[in-house]
């Protein structure tokens, strides 16, 4: 059976620690000629540098499926698209005003990366993806007549702060929302239609793809959705253990080039 199809998350496994897709990587995915694409948490602007480097026409999945979007020249076609409620959003806001202020608070729509301040959260993300935040109050951003939001992210560096903003933020039973840590330091929601298993399913649908004709690529627990849709789960030598289990493959690390690594080595055998 032929590979139809690649899946494959940003962070921590086709990008490097530095934040860019390798040459070597770049190299071997388009000399395979399948097609291929990314499933990320982040938004377009933050993938668009991925995608010019692969030169990925294809749909592709941002907002960890809140966003399915193909990027023609530098305009973004959407799709489909699930942002969050806006009197949701914000409550958020307040919520942190109220009573988390220290933590860094930042949200964004389809084409822009906002925030009130710069502060030391901002300035990891902005190493993260070497992309500025767009300075703006929210009250200005919630007055604007089409304001939306894909996503609220926030970034704290105190485990026990991260625990009580979590429990917090889960005792308010905010409607139609998905509060997921993406790691130690960041906090993420967005709708709770944002799925990347439901970004994928759309692709599944429109190519009429099986199981079997399918591979993806992951190292993290948003992933797992995703690796569960196809019979060729690859996961990188990064993730934590729990995810090892899950793959069909274990290929080297996100700085080791562990993608193409795995094309190279586990396509022939398929």
């Amino acid at each position: 059976m032929m590979i139809k199809h690649i899946f494959s998350d940003m962070d921590g496994t086709i990008l490097n620690n530095a934040g860019y897709v390798s040459d070597e990587n770049a190299s071997i995915i388009k000399k395979a000629n399948i097609p291929f694409t990314l499933v990320s948490a982040r938004a377009p602007m933050e993938m668009s540098e991925a995608m010019d480097k692969l030169d990925l026409k294809t749909p592709q999945i941002g907002f960890n499926g809140g966003l399915i979007f193909e990027k023609l020249n530098n305009d973004i076609k959407v799709i489909d698209a699930q942002p969050i409620d806006l009197s949701v959003a914000k409550r958020v806001f307040e919520i942190i005003q109220d009573k988390f202020n220290s933590v860094s608070l930042s949200w964004y729509d389809l084409n822009h990366w906002y925030s009130e301040r710069i502060d030391d959260g901002i300035k990891l993300e902005r190493n993260y993806t070497n992309r500025d935040a767009t300075l703006m109050s929210a009250d200005n951003f919630f007055a604007q007549k089409n304001a939306t939001v894909f996503k609220l992210m926030m970034i704290l560096f105190d485990k026990q702060t991260m625990h009580d903003l979590k429990q917090y933020l889960n005792e308010q039973n905010l409607p139609g929302v998905s509060i997921q840590q993406s790691s130690d330091t960041y906090l993420e929601i967005t709708s709770d239609k944002a799925l990347k298993s439901r970004g994928i399913q759309y692709i599944i649908d429109h190519e009429n793809l099986h199981r079997n004709e399918m591979m993806a690529f992951g190292d993290g627990h948003n992933d797992l959705p995703m690796l569960e849709m196809v019979d060729y789960p690859v996961v990188m030598q990064n993730a934590l253990p729990d995810i090892l289990k899950v793959g069909k493959f274990i290929t080297k690390s996100n700085e080791d080039n562990g993608v193409g690594y795995a094309m190279k080595t586990y396509l022939k055998t398929i």
